[in-house]
């Protein structure tokens, strides 16, 4: 029998629960907590939201917003040498997946010293972290409630994968009303994201009974919620948004992920492309690539995507992969590789970059770096 392990942070969800923010801190001990985010979360004031409920409470709050939207290893060591200066206790992240890894990574070089390059890989977190506490402000990086971090080493221009059941947080407050304002642009883009997580997760090496429920129930809310989101900013069809999001996060914590998300790191660590921006050009084509090796898990998502029965499974499959494409066009999302990268001259170089990362290992079907190149000439 397959032994298995499936780890989550505590969760409150649902419209207004950012207001129990200052009690939870209280009850994890803060007294003087360290606010990550970054510029557009405070634009769209929920920086200031969350200083308020703490100040409410007597819980001071130093503030770092010194974050890009692809989170590198010099602002992570900048955060952490502010919340040694400052004594903090408590570390508390808003916004996307950018601000919630870049307080993953502070949180743990606060705990264990060294640089983040350190920890890069799985399981290399041996001493315990302080507090960590996220507010999701996108429904899409499920990083509130996973135990990944991605942090980008600026020297080689490659994203790290940081794996650790330490990173998974104390607590994660998720308000679905904070998407309602985010752009359309964003809701999309980081629900495509969420959808990569749920079929990746789904068809990973590692998926569990456990994890397998969670990536369909992500699959069937994106599919049911993602145009009215987008289209209207309906509360409900967010708030469904916001729950596949958490599912699809719990999911890949603990099943990990697959070839589309290596080649999302290496392009995001060359290029500085935005995540969310590489799922609706990588992974129709990954999907395809995977197809001989979960031809009957495969099916099962082409049928959840689509809701039409085939005969054969690889038609199923195809039929999904194809509404899917026709999808990310009409979310208005970018679908060719030629519209993200400026040329297709280091595309070998990205494949090659893409081989090692920690994503690799969990692919359903082993893949070469000749593999890699022919998915992003087909992406092309």
């Amino acid at each position: 029998m397959l032994i298995t392990k499936f780890a989550i942070p505590e969760v409150i969800f649902g419209n207004g629960s950012i207001k129990y923010l200052a009690p939870c801190a209280r009850r994890l001990g803060a007294k003087r907590v360290l606010l990550v985010s970054d510029p557009g979360v405070e634009r769209a004031g929920w920086v200031e939201v969350v200083m308020d409920l703490l100040r409410k409470d007597s819980i001071e709050c130093v503030y770092f917003n010194e974050v890009s939207s692809n989170p590198r290893d010099v602002q992570v060591h900048k955060g952490a040498e502010l919340y040694v200066e400052n004594g903090a206790d408590v570390i508390v992240g808003i916004g996307g997946g950018s601000p919630i890894d870049a307080a993953k990574g502070i949180s743990t070089i606060v705990g264990n010293g060294g640089r983040i390059r350190d920890y890069e890989g799985a399981n290399k977190i041996m001493r315990p972290l302080p507090p960590m506490i996220f507010i999701p402000s996108t429904a899409g990086s499920g990083s509130d409630v996973s135990q990944f971090c991605i942090i980008t080493d600026v020297e080689r221009q490659v994203k790290m994968s940081i794996i650790s059941r330490s990173l998974v947080p104390n607590l994660s407050i998720i308000d679905p009303m904070i998407l309602m304002t985010k752009s359309r642009e964003l809701i999309a883009a980081s629900a495509v994201d969420a959808l990569a997580h749920a079929v990746e997760s789904y068809v990973s090496r590692m998926a569990s009974p456990f994890t397998e429920p969670q990536s369909m129930q992500a699959i069937q809310l994106f599919m049911e919620n993602v145009r009215e989101a987008v289209d209207s900013k309906s509360p409900e069809a967010l708030k469904n948004l916001s729950i596949a999001s958490t599912a699809a996060g719990m999911a890949f914590s603990n099943a990990g992920l697959g070839i589309a998300h290596s080649l999302a790191h290496s392009i995001g660590g060359r290029f500085d492309v935005l995540h969310g921006m590489v799922h609706p050009v990588l992974l129709p084509s990954v999907m395809r690539f995977n197809l001989m090796s979960r031809p009957k898990k495969l099916a099962r998502v082409g049928f959840q995507i689509t809701g039409v029965q085939c005969r054969s499974e690889e038609k199923q499959a195809m039929k999904g992969i194809e509404y899917l494409e026709q999808l990310f066009l009409d979310l208005g999302a970018t679908c060719r590789l030629n519209d993200i990268l400026p040329d297709d001259s280091e595309l070998e170089l990205l494949c090659h970059k893409a081989l090692p990362d920690a994503c690799t290992l969990t692919n359903p079907r082993e893949a070469t770096c000749k593999d890699l190149m022919s998915i992003c000439e087909a992406a092309w």
